[in-house]
């Protein structure tokens, strides 16, 4: 089974390269189902892209729509004209539009109000970051939300980590030398055959002038670095933990939440998880051993997981 590519015209933040500006999504339509009234979204961390979901969406597809999406500015993204805007408001407002388009859609062939299509959220890190955003808001009515490694609060340490290597753009000589280098970078996912890996990286690459680069525009790392910068000056001066403004976000948001954790995860601490089962959504978590950030949503036990929670009546 593989998806069908398509493209949505967003508005808000202007394209590098054209004004008008597109955002790439991955359809995994179930099959046999021509217009099923559950529709799964599912948005990938910071560095990543939408074919990160490809074994969740096909243990999905049997029973529902699975929507996968490329950021702006990664995979088959179009890239901002302002590096400042690889924000999360402006992916909430591509996302928003993205939803607009699948509720339409969803009205237009069956004729059903839009009461009626259960609409589902999968959000691994920075895309569970959208979804919070997306969720806590009663415009958005998400049916059910999957955060895959992200709360309210985020450590710095993790923070610095990811700073070592976003936008970097080394050019690779071949795309296995790639691969060992992005199996190296990732290696918090967890254990992986030599087959999953592959898998895995292949579309984190693209072609270049002398062999290959990663795909996503090393401008999203701009925004990024001035985040850390701000969050290391707060640090600095702060006498007492002071409390994250998303948890007032998170405390809004009504619809069943699944929480889901690697162990040794150095992003999501075992104490902001606790909380978020014990507030707002009241979150239930589920841990993985031997896994760090983040659950990369390949073994059979991290998808099982996800499945269970959407397809569950």
């Amino acid at each position: 089974m593989e998806p069908q590519l398509n493209f949505l015209e967003v508005p808000g933040a202007k394209g590098k390269f054209d004004p008008r500006r597109r955002i790439a999504w991955w359809d995994w339509n179930a099959t046999g189902r021509e217009h099923p009234d559950q529709i799964v979204v599912c948005v990938h961390g910071m560095s990543r892209q939408a074919r990160d979901f490809d074994w969740l969406a096909q243990a999905l597809a049997p029973h529902a729509r699975v929507v996968c999406v490329d950021v702006a500015g990664r995979g088959r993204s179009d890239w901002l004209a302002d590096p400042m805007d690889y924000q999360v408001p402006t992916y909430v407002t591509d996302l928003a539009e993205l939803l607009r388009h699948l509720r339409q859609g969803y009205r237009d062939a069956t004729g059903l109000p839009e009461s009626s299509l259960k609409l589902d959220w999968v959000g691994t890190s920075m895309g569970g970051l959208i979804g919070m955003a997306l969720a806590a808001s009663p415009q958005q009515a998400l049916r059910r939300l999957v955060l895959n490694d992200i709360g309210p609060e985020i450590e710095l340490a993790s923070l610095r980590r990811i700073a070592t290597y976003l936008g970097n753009q080394p050019v690779f000589p071949t795309e296995i030398a790639a691969v060992h280098v992005l199996e190296k970078i990732c290696a918090a996912f967890g254990p992986h055959s030599p087959e999953q890996w592959l898998a895995l990286s292949r579309p984190m690459l693209r072609r270049s002038l002398g062999g290959w680069t990663l795909h996503y525009d090393p401008g999203i790392a701009a925004p990024f670095k001035q985040m850390l910068a701000d969050a290391e000056a707060l640090h600095a001066t702060q006498s007492a933990p002071v409390q994250s403004p998303l948890w007032s976000l998170y405390d809004c948001i009504k619809s069943p939440c699944l929480l889901l954790r690697g162990a040794d995860s150095d992003l999501l601490s075992p104490e902001v998880a606790q909380a978020m089962a014990q507030r707002g959504p009241r979150a239930r978590c589920v841990e993985f051993a031997g896994v760090g950030h983040a659950p990369a949503l390949v073994q059979p036990d991290q998808v099982a997981a996800v499945k269970d929670f959407l397809l569950s009546p």
